[in-house]
């Protein structure tokens, strides 16, 4: 297929201050057969408003608002289940894409043969300021090395679902994008890494993500819960992850 369908999930929550940007930040890529699948989980700002004007004048929004909130993996999965392309990836409401990830990734998976690809990415302030380090991805993860630290963004992950079928996320509180990258990563020798950031990684001061201690409690559930390991294991990975999951965000 010469120019796949790319579909696009992003899930929104109040994200009225973000949205315009990351919807551009789309628009502006270098391949253009995509399908942009936003759902909204329950805002209460202007999110909903401003993604439908936004759809006016682009056809290739598909727009979800969902009566309550039911939370990020509920929302995701139902940009899941409504995919229509050859490809699935995802983009939060608060962050960017370069111009060429799409066109990158879809190379880089022809290249490489492996249907599941993630890249580094630029790591900015709230404003867009990058006052922290790049992320730079490893070049292959696999199963394990996802258990010890999740190096694979939720903004970069790109999936040869055509190849690969659709997975859905556990419908958990957090770390629902970890289950599903071990979905695939235990029918898949590993995820290929691409080592040129090709996304900015909005850090918020009230991110989930950046408050290890809250998800201590719940990095030890997943490991019991979602992925059903024994205590010796799930202490061995808890400790790898606390180590390497820490440093991820130092400056």
């Amino acid at each position: 297929m010469a120019n796949p369908l790319v579909s696009i999930i992003t899930p929104t929550f109040n994200s009225a201050k973000y949205i315009e940007a990351t919807v551009v930040s789309v628009q502006q890529q270098t391949h253009h057969n995509w399908e942009l699948l936003i759902v909204d989980d329950g805002s209460s700002d202007e999110t909903v408003a401003m993604v439908k004007t936004l759809c006016q004048n682009e056809p290739r929004i598909k727009f979800f608002p969902l009566p309550e909130n039911v939370g990020p993996a509920k929302a995701r999965n139902v940009g899941i289940e409504n995919a229509t392309g050859a490809y699935m990836t995802f983009l939060d409401a608060d962050d960017l894409w370069f111009p060429d990830f799409i066109e990158n990734s879809i190379r880089t998976i022809k290249e490489t043969g492996i249907g599941f690809v993630f890249s580094s990415y630029k790591r900015s302030n709230e404003n867009l300021e990058f006052v922290y380090s790049d992320f730079i991805v490893p070049e292959k993860v696999t199963y394990t090395d996802i258990l010890k630290t999740n190096s694979i963004s939720c903004l970069t992950a790109f999936i040869h679902i055509e190849a690969l079928g659709k997975k859905f996320m556990p419908e958990i509180r957090k770390r629902q994008d970890m289950g599903l990258w071990l979905q695939y990563l235990k029918e898949i020798p590993f995820a290929y890494g691409i080592k040129e950031p090709k996304a900015v990684y909005r850090m918020r001061e009230n991110s989930l993500s950046r408050n290890k201690k809250n998800l201590i409690k719940y990095q030890w559930q997943f490991y019991r819960e979602v992925e059903k390991l024994n205590v010796f294991q799930s202490v061995y990975y808890m400790l790898h992850w606390m180590y390497r999951g820490f440093m991820k965000y130092r400056n």
